[in-house]
């Protein structure tokens, strides 16, 4: 079985991963690559380093409209231009996973409250679900027309806290993230403040109140919890290309062994096939996901203060983005879902 796979918005980052992963996929095919600003160009002139893969022109946006049929669309577009693509896909029997983050709120009123805008394609809030295989949602996205795609800090945090909130093993009210990302989260436009003079040698917070990953957190942490949950997130920029690495600080509910917290999260995951939870005394560093599809987790309990922590590290491309997008066009086609997404991290 083989299918055609179409890239919207493929000269960012996150599109430039897509064709990345899927030139080895072994039932995927490229059927086309779009970009407004490098139309006409090959991505291999845009992303160099795919010149040994396939030979792909970008096209713009608006000439594959009426013309250009594929099985599954990836939406790597801009926040708030998703909305606009995927209604005419969809309608033409198209299957989404769009990475932007269009889709990922159920409530037309919380997105308007957090991006400043109405949603232009609210009806398909409800439709949408949410992309994250490893939190029960496996059947919900073998069944949809549309999968929204989780946002890079949420999936490091979810994976984290989801088996602990399952068990109702810590309090509610106690919720402290803290979470540090590479600069490509920022995206590839050029901004000043990811300019290597700027982020070189410095570390740094930002928006450290009303984080736009905040209300996606908190949604989803408070499905798995069957109650309103609300967090404390704050997140920093690593002087480094990729990688997450989130810290979560929690007050247990039970008086349990730093052992037996670990078991709970390696018996959740343990017919994972990209997550991981380390052994007493380590801790996780973005060098060992680099790359690579892959989450490793690690707790910690300070008994003098009663604190846990559970740390996690992804890819922010890759498992925070284009790796977890094609895990999920995987399920959505019926096939194995670690395809395309064998290959082990990068070291150095």
């Amino acid at each position: 079985m083989t299918f055609s796979v179409g890239i919207f918005g493929a000269s960012g980052y996150t599109g430039g991963e897509l064709v990345r992963l899927l030139a080895r996929h072994p039932q995927a095919r490229i059927a086309f690559v779009t970009s407004e600003r490098h139309a006409g160009r090959p991505i291999a002139d845009v992303f160099p380093h795919l010149g040994a893969g396939p030979e792909l022109i970008c096209r713009p946006l608006t000439d594959l409209a009426a013309s250009v049929e594929c099985d599954v669309a990836f939406c790597a577009l801009p926040h708030l231009t998703s909305m606009d693509a995927v209604p005419e896909l969809l309608n033409r029997g198209t299957r989404v996973v769009d990475l932007s983050a269009d889709f990922r709120l159920n409530d037309a009123e919380v997105f308007r409250t957090w991006y400043g805008e109405a949603h232009r394609a609210a009806g398909l809030l409800g439709e949408a679900v949410y992309g994250l295989p490893e939190l029960g949602m496996r059947d919900s996205i073998r069944a949809a027309r549309l999968v929204a795609n989780p946002g890079c800090y949420p999936t490091s945090i979810l994976l984290a806290l989801a088996p602990l909130l399952k068990e109702k093993a810590i309090e509610l009210e106690s919720l402290v993230i803290d979470s540090k990302s590479g600069v490509s989260g920022a995206g590839r436009s050029a901004a000043q403040g990811s300019l290597f003079c700027e982020v070189s040698e410095g570390f740094r917070a930002y928006k450290a109140v009303g984080h736009r990953h905040t209300p996606e957190i908190e949604q989803e942490l408070s499905r798995l919890a069957g109650a309103p949950v609300q967090v404390r997130f704050t997140p920093h920029l690593l002087p480094q290309s990729r990688g997450i690495l989130s810290t979560c600080y929690v007050r247990p509910r039970y008086a349990l062994t730093e052992a037996a917290w670990r078991d709970m999260l390696a018996s959740h995951y343990r017919t994972e096939p990209f997550v991981q939870v380390l052994a007493a005394g380590h801790y996780p560093s973005t060098h060992q996901v680099q790359g690579s599809n892959h989450a490793v987790l690690a707790v910690a309990l300070d008994e003098r203060t009663g604190w846990l922590m559970v740390l996690s590290v992804i890819d922010n491309l890759v498992k925070g983005a284009s790796g977890q997008a094609i895990q999920n066009m995987n399920l959505l086609m019926g096939v194995e879902e670690s395809a395309g997404l064998e290959q082990l991290p990068l070291f150095p």
